[in-house]
């Protein structure tokens, strides 16, 4: 690692501001600096490679040199809107950086939640005084919310310019909160936490009145509502809101609670599926109560993504072979995190391994274990991750690589094997034929309710969009929640590509050409077919007004049509 990383990762306040001020240098529109841009883009119109491009057409002032891709970016931006070039889609997906953040089809924005105590007690969590619970500064997430000293609003914004910046549509923005159990901070807190987070979004100016959690509930229930309703037609849409909490942590209270925030994902961590090992590393819930967490969660409509941990204290290669499997026995979960166990200086299984009584696996190990328990994932399931983000320097023992998905990726090609998960089957960039799309309906039950995944795949069996229609039977558990009663449920719909600005259109994407309509026309069928009096959907509020055009009502919490 070099000295300017090593600066980054200790989160070096004077070098955090050198980076802005050269960051705020590179986005002078000087008209030298302009003039090459404009050449550069015209070029790579052309047909010309960026960085040819930007070669091509040095700056003969301010010291010479070259315009960074960056400001291309920006210039790009800054050119159309005084008119000088035309708007092009296909140019500015040649020159946006770092494409994959956008190419699920909406832009993820992940903000921390302050320091505070966590109930669990679990022997691989770090503890850092400066981070919420099993966080650390120097992940790059957590350096940035650092910086930001936690505030929501500073985060959401400034997350916001930075993907702007590098060319990134950030109308539709699926809010990622971080920061341990979620469920254990005050309510005043979560409830002016997320209300920040939707001022951000709304564009309102910083000095707001809203400076802390420290109105009374009705002002502050009056001040959420108003921002929420707001949201739904902002230039920053919340299209999801995600909070992760324990297993033990669900229940009735708490899903009317988050429905009111507008919460639409919960990420849990599962684990293990052995009582004997949560028991050994101090999870503090069993097995049984994760699966009773995921029923209530299906059950009112939520989407929820399971970590689980392999390598965990007391587990061998072998036993993780065995546990992975039972995550498809009843949990059925939508989206997973693979966390393979990592050895860190400041959490309680280092004392377990200086004892001699715990052995992280090696880098080889890991990725004969994920490759092998890879291609058991069924294609409902998205697998989001299968390595933290936290840099090598911490790692005391053990497989220190952050790139381990790409090395299964490798090993499943060299065996001939291939994931059929969501994410390994996203179009992404890919155009899509619409006459050649097929719309297919994957049944499965999942403990208290017959799911359905209805999906629209092309020819070669890639992933243009889906649905997914919760059946409840008579085994589901009571959430209390009114707009759920005697309905059918849609949990989440999404169109794959890159992600497009709100009523932008471009030739043979997928998003914005009616595959989202039909797929609800479809689940209305089998829900009526079925026998169910109404549907109902868990809306994120930037996406009210999508379901509220296609017949759908307001109800409590949920936005709910009569069958």
């Amino acid at each position: 690692m070099g000295s300017k990383d090593k600066e980054y990762h200790t989160g070096s306040t004077e070098f955090l501001e050198r980076m802005k001020k050269s960051w705020a240098r590179s986005r002078q529109f000087t008209p030298a600096r302009m003039e090459a841009a404009r050449l550069a883009l015209e070029d790579v119109r052309q047909g010309i490679s960026v960085f040819d491009a930007i070669k091509n057409h040095p700056l003969k002032t301010e010291g010479g040199g070259y315009i960074g891709k960056s400001f291309l970016v920006a210039a790009y931006r800054q050119l159309v809107d005084d008119g000088t070039i035309e708007a092009d889609n296909r140019l500015l997906e040649r020159i946006r950086m770092k494409p994959m953040r956008t190419l699920s089809g909406v832009t993820t924005v992940t903000v921390l939640t302050k320091p505070f105590p966590c109930p669990g007690k679990c022997i691989f969590c770090p503890t850092d005084a400066r981070m919420p619970k099993s966080y650390l500064a120097d992940e790059p997430g957590a350096m940035r919310a650092l910086h930001h000293e936690f505030d929501p609003y500073e985060q959401v914004t400034n997350r916001i310019e930075a993907l702007e910046a590098i060319g990134h549509p950030t109308d539709k923005i699926e809010l990622l909160i971080l920061g341990g159990t979620w469920s254990s901070y005050q309510k005043d807190y979560q409830e002016w936490f997320v209300l920040r987070c939707l001022e951000a979004m709304n564009g309102l100016p910083t000095n707001t009145p809203t400076d802390g959690p420290g109105d009374d509930a009705n002002q502050r229930s009056e001040k959420l509502l108003n921002a929420q309703r707001e949201n739904e037609t902002a230039q920053h849409r919340n299209v999801g809101l995600v909070i992760e909490t324990r297993p033990d942590h669900v229940n009735e209270e708490e899903l009317a609670w988050l429905r009111y925030l507008g919460v639409t994902k919960i990420q849990m961590g599962a684990q293990s599926f052995d009582d004997d090992l949560l028991d050994m590393n101090k999870r503090g819930h069993s097995v049984a109560e994760t699966l009773q967490a995921t029923a209530l969660l299906r059950a009112a409509g939520y989407k929820f993504v399971l970590h689980w941990m392999p390598n965990l204290h007391g587990a061998t290669p072998e036993s993780d072979q065995d546990d992975f499997p039972k995550m498809w026995n009843g949990f059925c979960p939508d989206e997973i995190k693979i966390y393979p166990t990592q050895l860190l200086a400041n959490a309680e299984l280092h004392e377990y391994w200086l004892a001699g009584e715990y052995h992280p696996y090696s880098t080889e190990t890991l990725i004969d274990l994920i490759a092998d328990v890879k291609t058991s994932i069924p294609r409902y399931c998205r697998v989001n991750r299968v390595i933290r983000d936290i840099p090598s320097t911490n790692v005391v023992e053990g497989n220190k690589r952050t790139s381990l998905r790409q090395d299964v990726q490798r090993e499943m090609k060299r065996r001939g094997e291939q994931c059929v998960c969501v994410r390994c089957s996203e179009i992404r960039g890919q155009n899509v034929v619409l006459d050649e799309l097929e719309l297919v309906d994957l049944v499965y039950d999942a403990n208290s309710a017959e799911e359905h995944f209805l999906s629209f795949r092309t020819t070669d069996e890639k992933l243009a969009g889906f649905l997914r229609l919760s059946l409840p039977n008579g085994d589901a558990p009571d959430t209390g929640l009114i707009d759920l009663e005697h309905a059918a449920i849609v949990r989440e719909v999404h169109v794959y590509g890159q992600s497009l600005r709100v009523g932008e259109d471009q030739k043979g994407a997928a998003q914005h050409v009616g595959l989202g309509t039909q797929l609800l026309e479809e689940a209305e069928k089998i829900s009526r077919q079925r026998g169910y009096a109404r549907l109902a959907v868990i809306s994120a509020v930037g996406t009210r007004r999508y379901y509220l055009d296609r017949g759908f009502e307001r109800g409590e919490l949920y936005l709910v049509k009569n069958l």
